[in-house]
């Protein structure tokens, strides 16, 4: 079977379900591309973010209230998170809609059994395949999303730890 065919089988949540993957995939390309991006200029955005940090506030006022500069810090790495939820969203929804999909075949091939018996075996299969297809369509794409939002959300945790070590001794003047 094609993969176009196996798609077609799954019916419109399945189409949905490719759609999520297509958006959710691109989204995490993009994170992995912008972090290692920022883990390459780290140096610099310390420097940046610690030159204004000074001009707004005097060494001892930072130094004294290192929450400020945290607060800072976060903002950063907050703009960093762009595109986290979509992807998170995309990672607890697809084993939704696979689910939905299962209970829609389900139920269509017992609207089989009920109006013409087992008489046709095709037709009951047609609803236990759907719903097998939208649950495979769903667990693929969940996972590997699921997998990279816990990764990507990792990766901002250790940027925002960078950040601070690299920040500290530059505000004290080191």
């Amino acid at each position: 079977m094609r993969l176009i065919d196996f798609i077609n089988a799954g019916g419109s949540i399945t189409w949905i379900l490719v759609a999520m993957n297509v958006v959710g995939l691109s989204l995490v390309l993009w994170r992995l591309f912008i972090f290692r991006d920022f883990k390459n200029k780290m140096e610099s955005e310390a420097k940046a973010l610690a030159k204004d940090m000074s001009v707004r506030f005097n060494t001892t006022q930072l130094i004294n209230h290192l929450d400020l500069v945290k607060d800072a810090i976060s903002q950063r790495v907050h703009e960093l998170e762009a595109g986290m939820t979509t992807i998170k969203v995309v990672a607890t929804t697809a084993p939704l809609l696979g689910l939905l999909g299962t209970v829609i075949g389900i139920y269509e091939a017992f609207q089989v059994i009920s109006s013409s018996g087992l008489s046709d075996p095709g037709q009951f299969a047609s609803g236990i395949s759907l719903a097998l297809i939208t649950t495979i369509v769903g667990l693929i794409v969940a996972i590997p999303h699921y997998i990279a939002h816990n990764y990507l959300t990792g990766e901002l945790d250790s940027l925002e730890i960078k950040m601070e070590k690299y920040i500290g001794p530059m505000l004290k003047g080191e």
